[in-house]
């Protein structure tokens, strides 16, 4: 099968776990069978590969979260970069000149369209599969997956089929309605649109060059900004006639807040978390190297990171955007493709940075004009190259960086370094990147 996974947002009403660059989606919140924690979007790749190990998977993304999805889902998951925000329909656009201009997908293969972040049972990749079947079968130029409504919400949009079987044509859309709505919708049989689409590859690049003019993947990619911001559904659903939907009647929850994360995590507490037993119907995740200790709390949300910590009340958890929109400060915490970088003290003309890089992998080759830094490296043994001079780096090292010179660190073994950043103008624009030799033969 061939899926597109769509990965957006910034993760604002899961503050102060995520930020400007680490997503919902990239939230290690889930047990494995194993003990270790996985993310939304390794849940669903997971899901995905268990379910069919030969399925081609292509995450479309902005460019500041392809170094989350490189770290936690490696570098054979295929990326297509927008290089701006122009709404669900150029995206899968773009994705799909991408299949087939660069990755030689044929026209006449069927591909599957879904977001990256739904917490799903495997019954739900089941009925993608049916939808890809019934796709590549042509009998309907798009299929959609209606989700079994489990109450009269307000959130989604709904779909009306003209039947109550199994595989259904269409017979119209209705817009995100109030609860009496809602609740008459289902009566009637109403599904949820759930935003997921199976159609020939074909079919939704013949629709795309009919609304954009572009000759392929790079033309289209080079001109993305140009591209008017649309909706798949206006773009192509509400113009479509030939349209079917295939019935998910399992678990499907859209994790967009506190709220309804709480209800999908399969275990009220996330890290070195101690409750005490007057507490009732409390979720706390930690994500600090230091216990939180919740005692009488009943219908609470806690989260600590280094980004701040939340205390709210599970109902008033779902209006939280407003008041962290109001909160200035820079990201604290980011997964890259080399590791990770976490923020430990910040001061008027300093910052401390903990860097954990992977085996294998390097900064990139760099030099910074405005500030001095010092390595002070605390675990794992690697190669610094500074001006082009090589220096074998060991738990202990210390490099003396000055502004100005170039340099970067290569990782042997993990590694763990401490960096200071000294300078009147701390800032992250301020970087220059260099090219650096292919002997090296490590990642960047």
């Amino acid at each position: 099968m061939n899926f597109i996974l769509l990965s957006g947002g910034s993760g604002k009403r899961l503050w102060p776990l995520s930020n400007d660059v680490r997503s919902k989606q990239f939230i290690k919140i889930f047990r494995r069978a194993d003990g270790q924690y996985e993310s939304m979007v390794q849940r669903v790749y997971r899901q995905i590969t268990e379910t069919d190990p030969t399925a081609t998977v292509t995450i479309a993304t902005s460019k500041s979260q392809v170094s989350s999805i490189r770290n936690q889902l490696g570098e054979d998951v295929g990326i297509c970069v927008e290089p701006c925000r122009r709404d669900t329909f150029p995206a899968i656009a773009l994705a799909a000149a991408y299949l087939h201009y660069e990755k030689g997908i044929a026209l006449d293969e069927a591909v599957v369209v879904c977001p990256v972040d739904p917490y799903v049972d495997n019954g739900y990749f089941e009925t993608l599969a049916k939808m890809q079947k019934y796709a590549q079968q042509d009998s309907a130029n798009l299929v959609l997956m209606g989700i079994e409504p489990t109450y009269p919400s307000e959130k989604y949009g709904y779909i009306i089929p003209k039947t109550k079987d199994d595989v259904s044509a269409v017979d119209c859309f209705k817009e995100k309605p109030d609860a009496a709505t809602a609740a008459d919708y289902i009566r009637q049989g109403a599904l949820w649109n759930g935003g997921v689409f199976a159609f020939k590859l074909g079919y939704l690049l013949k629709t795309a060059h009919e609304l954009i003019d572009f000759t392929d993947y790079r033309d289209l990619s080079g001109k993305f900004d140009t591209v008017t911001k649309i909706s798949f559904d206006y773009a192509v659903v509400e113009k479509e006639s030939s349209i079917s939907v295939v019935r998910y009647n399992g678990t499907w929850a859209d994790i967009g807040t506190w709220n309804t994360l709480a209800e999908a995590m399969e275990e009220s507490t996330v890290g070195d978390v101690r409750l005490n037993e007057t507490c009732e119907n409390v979720h706390v995740l930690n994500d600090l190297n230091m216990p939180v200790l919740c005692m009488g709390l009943k219908n609470v949300i806690v989260s600590a990171s280094p980004q701040g910590i939340l205390v709210s009340d599970k109902e008033q958890s779902s209006y939280i955007k407003p008041f962290v929109d109001a909160i200035d400060q820079q990201v604290m915490f980011a997964e890259k493709s080399w590791g990770s970088f976490k923020v430990l003290d910040v001061e008027e003309e300093s910052l401390s940075i903990k860097i954990t890089l992977m085996p294998g992998h390097r900064l990139h080759y760099h030099s910074h004009q405005h500030r001095n830094e010092t390595w002070n490296v605390v675990r794992g043994e690697g190669l610094a190259v500074v001006d082009d001079v090589e220096t074998r780096l060991y738990p202990g090292s210390v490099l003396q960086l000055p502004a100005g010179c170039k340099h970067t660190v290569m990782a042997h073994t993990e590694m763990t370094i401490i960096e200071v950043q000294m300078g009147k103008d701390i800032s992250a624009s301020d970087k220059v990147k260099y090219s650096l030799e292919e002997k090296y033969g490590l990642h960047p």
